[in-house]
């Protein structure tokens, strides 16, 4: 552990500490105890006659920690009333085009953990980090060297980079899907006008070689109108996500990449509302003045932008 992180860990626990003293619980007497106790061992036994081992196993556990946090909580019925409630409003604010539960899992860091979890490092491999909730299945496919904003606001930029194994080998025809907010903060699914923008999906070259052409990446806020912004605000969290780019990156024989790239220099980069950043996902995005000449010939109107992101997939299953 760090100092910074030691510093920060006794913060946190005189925090713990003012808190317990302001809202005191009362001790645990030994009868009251047991009771507790027999109510968590009857519904773990309920699950004896699961026939499939990781399905009990994964009830068990989830049935542990979560009666803990009851306990140590010593939580009141209004306030699991509460939970109750939000959980609801979550459900009915879901559709096929806001994922709330992906919200409420990211804003918890629930999404990062599982993806750190399920994506171990592997040697130089690039690094996973969250979905979000507005990635959408049948994106237009783009040539190399075309447009995916498709009108979408925002300062032009141009993305290019290669697609390698952890061995150096090229990976040509891997597919990489791309997707982002505009600059207004919104992705396409957002408007009511069913428009595709600023997403699409493309194919490495002959030389495992990608390149195209679509906004720079700007901050903007998570959803924040419904019960997860409601839960945000009450305890005191911005819902702003740090700028990035999303790629989806897929190759034979390789594990599927889900990632974005962030904008160095961002203010947000350390207050992430997901935390999805990584040091190794900060790139430049270096900004060109009006009349430089862009890669491909384009005319650009003022200025524009550009980076590189070299992609590495490391092999399935490791």
């Amino acid at each position: 552990m760090s100092p910074t992180d030691a510093q920060n860990l006794a913060v946190r626990r005189i925090e713990y500490a003012e808190a317990e003293q302001q809202t005191p619980c009362r001790p645990v007497k030994a009868r009251q105890a047991e009771i507790e106790e027999d109510v968590l061992q009857r519904v773990i036994r309920s699950f004896d006659g699961c026939a499939d081992p990781r399905l009990k196993r994964v009830m068990v556990s989830l049935v542990e920690h979560l009666h803990a946090f009851l306990r140590d909580v010593r939580l009141t019925e209004e306030e699991w009333g509460e939970a109750i409630k939000f959980l609801t409003a979550v459900g009915h604010i879901t559709d096929d085009k806001r994922q709330e539960f992906i919200l409420l899992s990211d804003t918890l860091g629930a999404s990062m953990q599982t993806i750190a979890i399920n994506n171990e490092a592997y040697k130089d491999a690039t690094e996973s980090t969250v979905w979000g909730p507005f990635f959408v299945e049948g994106s237009p496919e783009i040539q190399n060297g075309e447009d995916m904003s498709f009108g979408a606001a925002g300062q032009p930029c141009w993305v290019e980079g290669t697609v390698t194994d952890t061995e150096g080998n090229r990976l040509p025809g891997a597919r990489i899907e791309v997707w982002e907010a505009d600059a207004d903060g919104l992705y396409d699914v957002q408007y009511a006008d069913g428009r595709v923008a600023a997403r699409a999906h493309l194919f490495a070259d002959e030389n495992g070689a990608y390149r195209f052409w679509g906004g720079t990446p700007t901050p903007y806020p998570i959803p924040y109108d419904g019960p997860v912004g409601k839960m945000l605000q009450a305890v005191g969290r911005s819902p702003y996500r740090a700028s990035h780019l999303h790629f989806m990156v897929t190759a034979p024989g390789c594990r599927r990449l889900v990632t974005h790239i962030f904008v160095a220099g961002d203010d947000l980069l350390d207050k992430d509302s997901v935390f999805g950043v990584k040091e190794s996902l900060i790139k430049d995005f270096v900004e060109q003045a009006a009349g430089t000449p862009t890669p491909d010939g384009r005319v650009v109107e003022g200025t524009w932008a550009r980076t590189r992101f070299d992609i590495v997939l490391a092999p399935t299953g490791s």
